[in-house]
């Protein structure tokens, strides 16, 4: 069958799970069911790139017939630039000074390497994706403090974050919901009493006392103590103008007369009292009045709780962006209170309901088609892909120019896939085991270089400019290795030839107050004003219109150079030979080396030839005129 069922989930719907095939062969994705309470899964946006990791808040269905999955954006640590990477690395260590613990002490560096792409940051950041691009299912928690670091890393596709990442404004912020563990923010135990052993601390430094259950009341006393504040809070109620605005009816007063604020107030009054009842009632009901107590469920207007829950649907628990955005006039504290006791009321229940029914009409089951082969995918010129890597002891030249390479991370030299990795020139490829890691993880398993030895991020490359004349793998922040071969060296752009005219070389002498070729040195982004030097240059030369001519200088024929050769031979010099000997030291011999060098880009010559080196002779105007300063090439 080309597809299977995959069930979707949370309450209302499993999320499906498609198992990557490492072969790429174009087989059918296999799909289990979820079972977590929260769905993270990974999305392939690219075949080269690793996969995006995100959680699945709903799935859609479009007009077109596609499903589309609501997910929230996790990002990568090579995602982000390498500033708030250092200020997330510094956040780290300060957290493991606080605590006195040495958490990457026995950690070795492959260790330290793959824990860095375990490391997610949580954004606020919503985006729709299509669900057939869903490759698999992981794993992503908050940082746990108590759990050993080492616990990551010996679980598959799982991942921790302790960070939010802003992407609009480029930030780093510290979850809120961390988990504070430690001396700093929990009471010492003190060790257990002995038996017949008492307590000399002094109790009322460490606790304040607001009940005595030894009291000389009867628990049926306390409950008709109760009744009556029950009764003084219902009555302050029907006085109240605002109150019975709130509290319409008589019914509705009474329930809220008996929340839990007006019994722990009636109950603190008859402690301070002694229990005394008379004089506990008599505090209830003062000269003024009888005493009204509203907790902030009924602080809040109607408007407010609106709010309130408008801010819930959006932003979930999250108090402080609710306060921030929606409820600025509020504190954080009693939106706290507030959050609590909403839950307790039916307007919570009723649209807990009404998400369960929206729930079960949700996309519960997507098709998942087949997967189609990774274009990075290795192939032999048959299309099979290749089994072995470099068959030893054969003769066999392949026709693909990877084959013979070994794997970039692993340095494996066999694998029943290969795959190719990084940028088309470098011919760089990555071995099954390490094809998959890196899609999942971001990274290779290997170090390429210990951390000491890798060198600090540089701003310009976030440049987009710079960063097209880097290769990939410096790019994502990893260094450029040489396996050997001449083909993995980054290749240099390719070289050109800078011909200055004639006019050009005469300005740069007549205009040079024009020019100030130092001054335009140091600011290489200011352009040269060129027709304020032309209009000098023409000022100056006005006999002259346009370009000055050259002057072409006649060659003489060979037999007149012949001649002249044969009339005036050259003086060989008078060399005086001795006896060798210990002390004499050895003649130099004189006669020029024949030049092999290979020819340049230059017009396909040397260096030599360009500047009057190689086979020319300058003449020293013997000839007369005509030959001074002019080169002549030897025939013969």
């Amino acid at each position: 069958m080309p597809w299977e069922w995959a069930p979707l989930g949370r309450d209302y719907f499993k999320l499906l799970q498609a198992i990557h095939t490492t072969s790429g062969t174009g087989s059918p994705a296999r799909a289990v069911p979820a079972r977590g309470e929260t769905d993270y899964v990974y999305f392939e946006n690219s075949s080269s790139n690793p996969y995006l990791i995100r959680r699945i808040e709903e799935l859609n269905k479009t007009a077109t017939g596609n499903v589309e999955a609501k997910v929230v954006c996790f990002y990568r640590r090579r995602d982000i630039s390498n500033t708030l990477i250092m200020l997330a690395d510094k956040h780290a260590k300060e957290i493991e000074e606080e605590s006195e613990t040495t958490v990457e002490a026995d950690l070795t560096d492959k260790q330290k390497h793959q824990l860095k792409h375990r490391e997610l940051f949580l954004s606020r950041q919503y985006e729709s994706l299509p669900a057939t691009h869903i490759r698999g299912k992981c794993s992503v928690a908050l940082l746990n403090e108590t759990e050993s670091v080492l616990s990551y890393l010996d679980k598959e596709d799982t991942f921790f974050y302790s960070l939010v990442y802003d992407p609009s404004v480029k930030t780093l912020l510290a979850d809120k919901g961390e988990i504070r563990v430690g001396p700093r923010y929990q009471a010492d135990i003190p060790e257990m009493l002995l038996e017949g052993e008492s307590d000399e601390r002094e109790q009322s430094k460490l606790e304040v006392k607001v009940w005595d259950p030894n009291s000389p009341l009867t628990d049926r006393q306390i409950d008709q103590f109760l009744v009556v504040a029950r009764a003084v809070g219902t009555f302050a109620r029907a006085l109240d103008c605002s109150s019975s605005v709130r509290q319409p009816s008589l019914h509705m007063s009474a329930a809220a007369a008996s929340r839990d604020i007006t019994l722990f107030h009636a109950m603190d009054t008859l402690y301070r009292h002694g229990y005394d009842l008379s004089s506990a009632i008599s505090v209830l009901v003062p000269l003024g009045g009888p005493v009204l107590c509203r907790d902030e469920m009924e602080e809040w207007s109607a408007s407010e709780a609106s709010l309130f829950e408008e801010a819930l649907e959006k932003y979930g628990k999250d108090f402080n962006d609710i306060r921030q955005d929606f409820l600025p006039w509020k504190s954080l504290t009693s939106i706290i209170e507030y959050y609590y006791m909403w839950k307790t009321t039916d307007r919570y229940v009723q649209q807990k309901r009404l998400k369960a029914a929206e729930a079960e009409s949700k996309l519960k089951q997507v098709y998942i088609p087949t997967y189609k082969p990774n274009p990075n995918q290795i192939s032999t010129s048959n299309g099979k892909p290749g089994a072995v890597n470099g068959a030893v002891g054969t003769t066999f030249q392949p026709q693909n120019p990877l084959l013979g390479r070994a794997c970039e991370s692993c340095y494996a030299t066999q694998s029943h896939q290969w795959y190719s990795w990084g940028p088309p020139n470098m011919q760089c490829r990555l071995c099954a085991t390490c094809w998959l890691y890196w899609k999942k993880y971001g990274g290779l398993k290997m170090p390429t270089q210990s951390e000491e030895e890798k060198l600090p991020p540089s701003p310009a490359t976030e440049d987009p400019r710079v960063r097209s004349h880097m290769s990939r793998q410096a790019m994502q922040g990893m260094p450029v290795r040489n396996t050997g071969s001449p083909k993995s060296a980054v290749k240099t752009r390719q070289a050109f030839f800078l011909h200055t005219t004639y006019f050009t070389k005469f300005a740069r002498q007549v205009c040079k107050n024009t020019l100030r070729l130092r001054q335009a040195a140091r600011r290489p982004f200011v352009p040269i004003n060129y027709a304020a030097i032309r209009a000098e240059y023409a000022d100056r030369h006005a006999d002259l219109s346009g370009s000055p001519l050259k002057s072409k200088s006649t060659r003489k024929p060979l037999a007149c150079i012949i001649g002249y050769l044969e009339i005036h031979p050259s003086k060989k010099p008078n060399v005086i030979r001795s006896t060798p000997s210990l002390q004499t030291p050895t003649t130099k011999r004189m006669l020029a080396t024949p030049n092999h060098t290979s020819l340049s880009i230059l017009g396909k010559r040397n260096y030599s030839h360009h500047n009057g080196l190689d086979g020319y002779c300058w003449n020293d105007g013997g000839l007369g005129n005509s030959f001074s300063g002019e080169a002549v090439k030897w025939e013969g």
